[in-house]
This record gives C-alpha cells, structure tokens and sequence, in this order.
C-alpha cells in the first residue's frame, strides 16, 4: 500500500524521534532497526524506503537531537536571570539524570559518537559547536581565547559530571557529583584569565 509525500515524511520524523530517544537511552549499537520501527510503530520493511543505511538514521537522529538539545539550552538561557546558572542549574539534576532517553544528546552519545562512522561524528561534532558557541557568550573572561577556554571546561566539567552521576551505583555520590559540578559551574570565578 502506497502512503502519501506527507505520510511518508511524517514516518520518516516519527523514526528519527525515537531513534533519537532510543539511542540516547541505549546507545547506538543497543537496538536494532526490527526493535526501532516497533518503536515508532512502522514494520521493519519500510526502514530502507526512508534510510540507505543504520548508521544514516544515526546520523540524522544525532543531529536531530542535538539540535533540540541545543534550542532548549538558548531558551533556558533567555529565560532571563543568569543564564550560565540557569542552564548549569537546569542541566545537573537527578531528574535529567535518570532520564537519558529524553536528555541531553551530548551526555548520551558522546562516548558511542566515537565508536560510529564519519556521518555519525560529523553530525555529532556539527552539534557540538552551537552548545560551545552559547557558553561562549556566557562564561566570563578577559579575552575571546579565554571565554572560548571558559566555555569548553564548563561544557565538558557539565557533560562530565552528569556522565559520572549516571555511572556510579551510590544515590549519595551521583548525588555530590551533580552538587559540586553545579557549584563549581552556576558561578565560576569571574576572573578567568
């Protein structure tokens, strides 16, 4: 049966979406296309009508999701006050925590971008730099070379931290990890050289 242009297109989002979803939650390589198009309630034989290949959707789905990742994090930031707080303060919670499929890409698929091909990385590096180029605005600094350092250290001190807080099998240290990482980063010494 064939489907409509806006049927199809609108297949192909709801694919992307829960891929997005499914691979921040179990990684790339932790579901299949059979178990993904179950998913996103389509039967596996249409995958190929929308993809050439996995690793295409991974592409496609990590970019896909950082760059909503990275439109929350802009509003968040206009949300008015501090926005280097709000963000930090937003991001390392015990609710984003422990709900990686609906969480930060960065955090997710940081360690499996390293492991795909090149569309995968390229999208996944393409999806970085809007993250670093809002902290960069942020972040304090006497230079444009030390608000860049600035920014690159809170991001990776952020992502780091709610890694770790994810791993560890202690409630009460992933709990002082989130708390000393959004101490360290909703107020950073303004005097960064």
């Amino acid at each position: 049966m064939r489907v409509s242009k806006e049927q199809a297109a609108e297949n192909r989002r709801r694919i992307v979406e829960v891929a997005g979803a499914l691979f921040r939650e179990r990684g790339f390589n932790g579901i299949g296309v059979v178990d993904l198009m179950k998913e996103a309630g389509l039967t596996h034989g249409g995958f190929y009508g929308h993809f050439a290949s996995k690793d295409d959707l991974a592409a496609e789905a990590c970019a896909g999701a950082m760059a909503a990742s990275a439109q929350l994090w802009e509003r968040r930031a206009a949300a008015g006050g501090d926005g280097l707080s709000t963000l930090v303060t937003a991001y390392l919670t015990p609710a984003h925590r422990d709900n990686p499929a609906a969480g930060c890409p960065i955090a997710a698929l940081g360690v499996d971008a390293a492991r795909q091909g090149g569309a995968a990385r390229r999208a996944f590096t393409a999806g970085l730099r809007p993250f670093i180029e809002l902290l960069d605005r942020l972040v304090s600094g006497r230079s444009a070379a030390a608000r860049r350092k600035a920014a690159l250290a809170t991001l990776s001190g952020m992502v780091g931290a709610l890694i770790l807080a994810r791993a560890v099998d202690d409630p009460a240290l992933s709990e002082e990890i989130l708390d000393a990482a959004r101490t360290a980063f909703a107020a950073p010494d303004a005097d960064r050289a």
